[in-house]
Formats: C-alpha cells, sequence, structure tokens
C-alpha cells in the first residue's frame, strides 16, 4: 500500500536531516506504528507522505500514487488525524462534521447519515447538537476521528489518537480504529504509549535520528532483545534512556 525510497529531508537552515535515506514498506490492510523519541522524524516522515511537505529527496507512492505525478488523487486516498484538535469550537458536532464531509465532496441525505452513524457508534449522538467548546477532551479526539474518515480513506494516519483521554474513550478509539482496519483500512499510527502500540499494531518500526533502526512484529523484537519484556524494553535498548527535550 505505502512504499517508501530513500526519503530524506533537510529544513531549510537546519543543520541536520530529519529525515535520512529511509526505506519502508507497508502492507495494505496493516495497522502498522511509527515509534520513536521526540525529535526523531515520525512527524516530518507522515507530513511528507500526507503530501504536506516536499521530500528533499527520493520518493513514495501510496496504492500506486506517487507524490509528483498524483498529488490530488494520492490526499483523497488519505485520512489524517492530527495530534491536535482540527475543529471549530464554537460549532456544534454535527456542524463540524457536515463542514468537513463537504470538503470531501460529501452532501445531503449521504453525509448526514454517514455522521449520525459515526457519532452512534462512539457514543456521541446524544451531542450531536452541542458546540465542540463544551466536549472533553476524549469528546474531541473522537469527532476528531470521525472528521477523517468519513470519505472511507484507504489510509489513515494517526498522530498520537488517545493523547490525553480517559480509559473509555480510548477503549472506544482503539474498537472502532480496529473495525476500520478489518473492514480494509490501512492504519499508520503514531504515538508514545508503547504498551498500546504493542497490542494495537501488527509491525511497529522505530525512528531514531531521521532513520529507520529497527522494524518488525511486536512479539518479534521483544523476543530478539535479550531481557525485553516488553516494546519499551525494546524502544529503550535501542534509542537509550537519555532525555530527548527539544525547543
Amino acid at each position: 500500500m505505502i512504499s517508501i525510497q530513500q526519503i530524506s529531508k533537510q529544513y531549510k537552515g537546519a543543520e541536520q536531516y530529519s529525515v535520512s535515506n529511509l526505506d519502508l514498506s507497508i502492507e495494505a490492510q496493516e495497522i502498522f506504528g511509527l515509534l520513536g523519541p521526540n525529535g526523531a522524524g515520525k512527524t516530518t516522515l507522515i507530513s511528507i507522505l500526507c503530501a504536506l511537505i516536499e521530500p528533499t529527496s527520493g520518493s513514495f507512492s501510496i496504492d500506486g500514487l506517487t507524490y509528483k505525478k498524483h498529488k490530488n488523487k494520492l490526499k483523497q486516498l488519505i485520512g489524517i488525524v492530527p495530534q491536535e484538535y482540527a475543529l471549530y469550537p464554537t460549532l456544534t458536532a454535527f456542524e463540524n462534521l457536515k463542514y468537513f464531509g463537504s470538503m470531501y465532496g460529501l452532501k445531503g441525505k449521504s453525509l448526514d447519515e454517514k455522521i449520525n452513524n459515526a457519532l452512534e457508534h462512539l457514543g456521541l449522538l446524544q451531542f450531536a447538537h452541542k458546540k465542540i467548546e463544551t466536549f472533553s477532551g476524549g469528546m474531541k479526539r473522537r469527532i476528531n476521528l470521525i472528521a477523517s474518515i468519513l470519505h472511507n480513506p484507504k489510509v489513515l494516519f494517526l498522530d498520537e489518537p488517545t493523547v490525553g483521554v480517559d480509559v473509555q474513550s480510548k477503549n472506544v478509539i482503539i474498537e472502532f480504529l480496529q473495525d476500520l482496519n478489518k473492514n480494509g483500512t490501512t492504519i499508520i499510527y503514531t504515538s508514545h504509549h508503547l504498551n498500546e502500540a504493542e497490542l494495537f499494531c501488527s509491525r511497529v518500526a522505530i525512528i531514531d535520528h531521521g532513520k529507520l533502526v529497527i522494524k518488525g512484529e511486536p512479539k518479534a523484537l521483544i523476543s530478539q532483545h535479550k531481557g525485553a519484556h516488553n516494546l519499551e524494553d525494546v524502544f529503550l535498548s535501542i534509542t537509550g534512556k537519555a532525555l530527548r527535550d527539544h525547543a
């Protein structure tokens, strides 16, 4: 589904590459985790794959479409769930989703049904006509998710989809994503919740300093690292315990 060949990105004025000569293939209908410390290059790589920024060198394709030749078609294939809430706080949940749906070219009764079905699935139908500014963090996360899947994307990019939410909201979000995946959506997931990634992802890749360090099934990676009991142990073994604060 996604093929990445020698992708590199160096921002203007930067001395180092944020992503460096990265090769990666992601199969259709995988739940693939992109993991790494702060500043490792995860957000840059996702921004490239979502056609938001151009790579300095290298190429990639999604479902056979390349950025250079099929930029607009490529964007129609994907959905993006950003870490920050991408919602209008003074509009209701339904108004927000109606607006985002219209941006995908959806309209009328079919769009209304899609919105209502998704709201019901995620336990939000009773709040459809409440303003977003009155919602809790977990409720906003769920609306953010619905906004990204109304057009039935083939590939869904998730940046910290469960950060700052309660256990119940996290459970509902994960189950909803698993259902999407069973119905054919390929999911690319980034998170610092390594226990969640271990259970949720079919495969993961750990990126550090802009380079792909290791990839594989979580259980296989754990068994390959002596003394590792979970994915967090593997992560620390590979990336070290030094703080990665940056400004």
